[in-house]
């Protein structure tokens, strides 16, 4: 279990790199992202009940990763929320993201979830079709500005 959960933390520092640079990254990094270093909150998801961590694999080598959380709404109703999604620039476009977004899918509903939220960063095109492409569509926009130059880049 060591050896994957090294990969997974390989692949979060991945996902974040690409995430510094793109449009909304910063903030993101910073509000939603998962906390740095990744592997202190990774094994509390692991034995949680209401996440879950799963990895997708070419080959048996590990190429990508989602973790998805059961939120309880203000209703009562369960909403699972893709806290992350990430696969490999080279393992791209080959069904490894459809079949994690998949099985994420079907751990949700079998939690007694309603529907499943994700976020996609503003301009990144490939993301929006990819969940786009799942039969996801956009539910809410989150607009931003910055006001000093601690919001710069974002």
């Amino acid at each position: 279990m060591i050896h994957e959960l090294d990969q997974i933390v390989e692949l979060i520092q991945l996902a974040y790199r690409e995430a510094a640079s793109a449009r909304g990254g910063p903030v993101f990094l910073r509000r939603e992202a998962r906390p740095l270093p990744p592997e202190d909150g990774l094994e509390d998801l692991l034995d949680s009940e209401d996440s879950a961590v799963m990895v997708g694999t070419i080959d048996n080598a590990i190429v990508g990763y989602g973790v998805v959380a059961v939120e309880t709404l203000r209703d009562g109703g369960r909403l699972a929320v893709v806290e992350d999604i990430y696969v490999r620039q080279e393992a791209r476009e080959v069904g490894v993201g459809q079949a994690l977004l998949a099985a994420l899918a079907d751990w949700s509903r079998d939690q007694g979830c309603f529907a499943i939220d994700a976020l996609v960063l503003p301009g990144d095109r490939a993301s929006k079709n990819f969940f786009e492409g799942q039969g996801m569509t956009t539910r809410a926009l989150v607009v931003h500005r910055a006001l000093d130059s601690m919001g710069e880049g974002a």
